[in-house]
């Protein structure tokens, strides 16, 4: 744990379907690193082939809920979260005696719903909760075996194999106070450390970047925007009827203008959300958990504030530095550290964001982080039926509008009467984590799932 953030900005921002990244894109990626796997074997054909999957933890106890079955089955067939028919993966496994052919080496393996297996805790010994173990066997011989991790936010790992080394960053640091000292060593803003780590880190010229910074940021619109035309019911047995379009028509009725800024803001984080919801592409903000709650602040702040292309570019490059903090020194899995590490940080990085998009110095940038991830410590992850919808949704809101909330306590408020920093907060964030019992962390086994099994 003392090397320093080598992650990269489109490491945290990716888009794919939801409605978990952990569930849908970290699978879905899983699956294509077997089936590169298993191009490189030559097996003798004499015998028949059979491929098995075995879901654990919570990949298992709220797989079928988050679509974790389909997006494996989407993985072998060569499908790729970035480009994938989100409606067509949707479709997928409907039917659990239909058959699909996965290619292998100019043939066929056959693959149904049969052949993935959902094991519920009986792997207690396993280094993470969101665990993936592919079999490709004959009748009498297993040719290849594969565990992978979802570790959250699409991030996948495979056992015994060791990650590939990135460039070490031109300005190296592990935290956010390591961070800060690099800011007043430089003089150089935030937006310039992030972006100049960011080439030395992927090679990629200074104008690729901003163009991704804004597709990033047109796709988070153009799913708010999806999200707020849409209207009915959410796929999965809840019954849990659209809202953010409605609460949009509403809030124009609405006298007092404080409650409408409010509505307004709660019904775009919720459209996205929403969208997340019915497997349709998101962004991972840091997940797709939490998909909900950057593309809010960010479509309030472009067509209620007008902030310009650079503004929101700069605000993403301090979002990312939240999110970098947070994965490296606590969590941004739902499985592990519970909703504080997706909801939590998600709303973190969008008060950063804020802050430091309206000019902000970076001391209120760090305090108006460090007051949303605080005011969010120790929420749990417990959806109801195991689908992103009941309590999510709503709480992708919620995360957005604590955001402008701590940006306004940040801005307004004076940095040296700040006591708690950043980085002690993201220490007890992952503290809490392991606290917590795992009932509460993305197994649908405790809290809301529980008291509204009826749903």
């Amino acid at each position: 744990m003392d090397t320093c953030i080598t992650t990269s900005i489109f490491d945290i921002f990716k888009t794919g379907p939801g409605p978990s990244s952990s569930h849908t894109i970290g699978p879905m990626r899983a699956a294509l690193l077997f089936r590169d796997a298993m191009v490189r074997l030559s097996p003798d054909r004499q015998d028949p082939l059979e491929l098995n999957v075995h879901l654990f933890g919570s990949l298992s106890h709220t797989g079928k809920g988050h679509g974790t079955h389909k997006a494996i089955l989407g993985g072998l067939l060569g499908w790729e979260p970035e480009t994938c028919d989100c409606d067509l993966l949707c479709q997928l496994l409907e039917d659990p005696e239909q058959l699909y052919d996965i290619p292998f080496n100019h043939g066929q393996i056959p693959f149904s719903a049969r052949h993935i297996h959902f094991e519920g805790n009986s792997a207690q010994d396993l280094p993470f909760s969101n665990t993936l173990r592919f079999k490709l066997s004959t009748r009498n011989k297993l040719l290849l075996e594969k565990e992978y991790y979802s570790i959250g936010g699409g991030f996948i790992l495979c056992k015994g194999e060791i990650e590939k080394e990135r460039n070490t960053p031109p300005h190296a640091y592990r935290n956010m106070n390591q961070l800060r000292k690099i800011i007043r060593k430089t003089g150089l803003p935030l937006s310039q450390i992030i972006l100049q780590n960011e080439q030395a880190i992927t090679g990629a010229a200074q104008d690729q970047i901003h163009e991704g910074l804004d597709r990033i940021i047109g796709a988070m619109c153009a799913c708010v925007e999806k999200g707020l035309l849409a209207d009915g019911l959410l796929p999965g047995p809840i019954g849990l009827l659209r809202k953010a379009k409605v609460l949009m028509t509403n809030s124009h009725k609405m006298k007092q203008e404080t409650g409408r800024f409010l509505a307004i803001l709660n019904a775009y984080a919720m459209a996205a959300s929403e969208e997340n919801a019915a497997g349709q592409r998101v962004v991972t903000a840091p997940t797709s958990g939490s998909a909900g709650v950057m593309p809010g602040v960010i479509y309030l702040l472009k067509h209620q504030y007008h902030l310009s292309p650079e503004q929101l570019r700069q605000g993403i490059l301090a979002a990312a530095a939240i999110a970098f903090i947070a994965k490296r020194n606590a969590s941004i899995s739902g499985a592990e550290v519970g909703c504080q590490g997706e909801v939590g940080v998600a709303s973190s990085m969008a008060a950063a964001f804020m802050t430091y998009a309206l000019e902000g110095p970076m001391k209120k940038v760090e305090n108006a982080a460090e007051i949303a991830l605080e005011h969010q410590l120790g929420m749990t992850c417990d959806p109801v039926g195991g689908y992103v919808q009941i309590p999510c949704i709503e709480r992708n809101a919620v995360g957005a509008v604590t955001a402008v909330n701590a940006y306004i306590l940040a801005e307004a408020g004076d940095p040296a009467r700040q006591k708690v920093s950043f980085d002690e907060v993201v220490e007890t964030m992952m503290e809490t984590g392991q606290d917590m019992c795992s009932r509460y962390k993305e197994t649908a086994r405790g809290g809301l799932a529980v008291c509204c099994v009826s749903c």
